[in-house]
């Protein structure tokens, strides 16, 4: 966002995560309650805490940058909903 910043001379509109503007878009346009909302992503430190930002319950996949050791240890802080070991496991 710095280059952008720059030439205009003002502050850019964050849409992307960690803003919260396209959850609070959609939470108003659709009337979807936070809670109904699942963040799934593969990342604890940006997907999932999106998700806890925002109110939103939140699913980990494994098939991605975090590992299930990751998420298992004692030192992770950032704790899903749920998670599973792949997408395709939704289907």
């Amino acid at each position: 966002a710095g280059p952008i910043k720059g030439c205009p001379g003002r502050e850019p509109t964050l849409v992307g995560k960690p803003s919260p503007l396209m959850i609070d878009y959609m939470v108003e346009k659709f009337g979807i309650e936070r809670g109904r909302i699942c963040m799934v992503g593969d990342r604890l430190d940006t997907d999932i805490l999106f998700g806890q930002n925002n109110g939103l319950l939140s699913c980990l996949t494994l098939s991605g940058v975090t590992t299930e050791e990751k998420l298992l240890s004692p030192e992770n802080e950032i704790k899903p909903d749920f998670y599973v070991d792949s997408i395709a496991d939704f289907l």
